[in-house]
């Protein structure tokens, strides 16, 4: 099967699971949180809430409603992330295969004003910054947080305002996330999509319906141009 090559205009990259593993840190606060929430079920909120908003999480799982009292939790939450380490002291955040090389592409200032990538990220604006300065990724010029929107992933507040952000419509963007709720985000946006398998299954990304699956962002090749952005997906 030949290679897929798209040409674009902007990119949009979710964070957590699609450019940094911050898996480690997430059992680590979960795990923290049981000490101040006990009927709370790490495992089975492990594997549904990735890819949702903190705020909406811990309103869901922990029963927060008071406005306040869940914006103090929800710092306190991304904090841990940030500081907690697994077991035989891993980092807690480290950089997934592939995002150097692409990051090195699209990043540099030379190629503004005219952003060809955002971060739409469910994350708050403090843990992304903190995470992306962990792993040595840039703060883009378009980004988008979860205090930005209203509606979270899976709704399609987030990628509609990356694409706003870079000055494009979202049908020329192509969005990269690891959780069906951000492919079912992008595409409801009008964005084309491509899961990564670093988080969830094939089968459960397939249900999301994205336009390509691949195992990581190693298997895509990008080259800033002239007029844009040309993006290979190599075949598996």
């Amino acid at each position: 099967m030949a290679d897929t090559v798209l040409h674009l205009h902007a990119l949009l990259f979710d964070m957590d699971g699609t450019l940094v593993d911050s898996t480690a840190g997430v059992v680590g606060a979960w795990e923290l949180f049981r000490q101040s929430y006990p009927t709370i079920d790490v495992h089975y909120i492990l594997s549904s809430s990735h890819g949702v908003r903190t705020v909406d999480n811990l309103k869901t799982h922990c029963g927060i409603e008071d406005p306040e009292i869940l914006e103090s939790e929800a710092e306190r939450f991304e904090r841990a992330i940030v500081t907690t380490s697994s077991e035989g002291g891993r980092q807690g955040i480290v950089l997934l295969p592939g995002v150097k090389p692409i990051m090195q592409e699209i990043a540099p200032a030379r190629f503004l004003p005219n952003p060809c990538w955002a971060i739409c990220t469910s994350a708050t604006r403090a843990y992304a910054s903190s995470a992306l300065s962990i792993t040595g990724i840039p703060v883009p010029d378009a980004f988008v947080v979860s205090e930005d929107v209203s509606k979270g992933k899976p709704f399609p507040d987030p990628y509609l305002l990356g694409a706003e952000k870079c000055g494009v419509k979202p049908e020329d963007c192509l969005v990269f996330e690891d959780a069906p709720s951000g492919i079912r985000s992008g595409r409801a946006a009008g964005c084309k999509t491509v899961a990564l398998l670093t988080t969830h299954s094939r089968e459960q990304l397939e249900a999301a319906q994205p336009d390509f699956i691949v195992k990581d962002l190693s298997c895509v090749s990008i080259k800033r141009t002239e007029k844009g952005i040309t993006v290979t997906i190599k075949s598996e």
